[in-house]
């Protein structure tokens, strides 16, 4: 029960940060999806925090998600990838998600609709950018994304709801704030030559624990927590 209170606390906390940035900004606080961050979190505490109203989780591995599949089949909830994917793991990922948010490469996303030709099924997908420039980070290159998303185009199969970054690891507001509009930027040029829909409203994923109040003013329309709700991670 203890728990239980610590994470609504917590989910409130948060909330209350996105209610403020947005007010800040000039936004609606229904503008910003919020994103559970389930990495090393137990199904049990995940099954909680929806139970508390929330609705969107993403892991980072395709192998937590069958972890805890069995645990989980019962609560309805809309579940992404948010981590690297590796090729060789896409048939076993198609298994859980609807939406793949780290869509960074061409190997990728051609193998992805293969996979999902034999299937007859389509998914809908973020294409990650890198716009920290950070070697650490995925995503495809500033360089190279419009080519990425030209790609993409062509592959009837995947459906882009929107881009995803990983904001610069700094405490520094200014170049953090940067990186974030950097894929605004992409959002609104991608959408301006036609290789983007139009049609729909495009998310930004952007924004974690620590700079989500920066992500909205640069526009995020889904910001992904972890720690800030369910304490520090647990790699054991």
């Amino acid at each position: 029960m203890e728990e239980n209170a610590h994470i609504k606390e917590n989910l409130a906390i948060v909330h209350s940060e996105i209610h403020s940035a947005c007010l800040a900004a000039g936004r609606q606080e229904q503008e910003v999806r919020l994103l559970l961050a389930t990495k090393t979190v137990a199904p049990a505490i995940i099954r909680k925090a929806i139970a508390l109203g929330e609705s969107l989780i993403g892991e980072n591995k395709v192998q937590e998600y069958q972890q805890k599949a069995a645990e989980l089949q019962d609560v309805h909830c809309e579940r992404h990838f948010i981590g690297h994917l590796q090729t060789n793991k896409i048939k076993e990922i198609l298994n859980y998600v609807t939406c793949i948010q780290s869509v960074d490469r061409t190997s990728l996303a051609e193998k992805l609709s293969a996979q999902l030709e034999v299937l007859d099924r389509y998914l809908d997908i973020y294409i990650q950018i890198n716009t920290s420039g950070e070697e650490s980070k995925s995503g495809v290159k500033p360089g190279e994304a419009l080519r990425l998303m030209e790609t993409i185009k062509g592959l009837p199969r995947l459906k882009v709801k929107g881009l995803m970054t990983i904001g610069l690891f700094s405490s520094e507001e200014i170049p953090v704030r940067k990186s974030y509009s950097l894929l605004r930027d992409f959002k609104d040029k991608g959408q301006a030559e036609g290789l983007l829909p139009v049609d729909t409203k495009l998310e930004l994923s952007m924004g974690m624990s620590s700079d989500l109040g920066w992500a909205i003013k640069e526009g995020s329309t889904m910001v992904r927590v972890g720690s800030a709700i369910f304490g520090k991670r647990n790699y054991r």
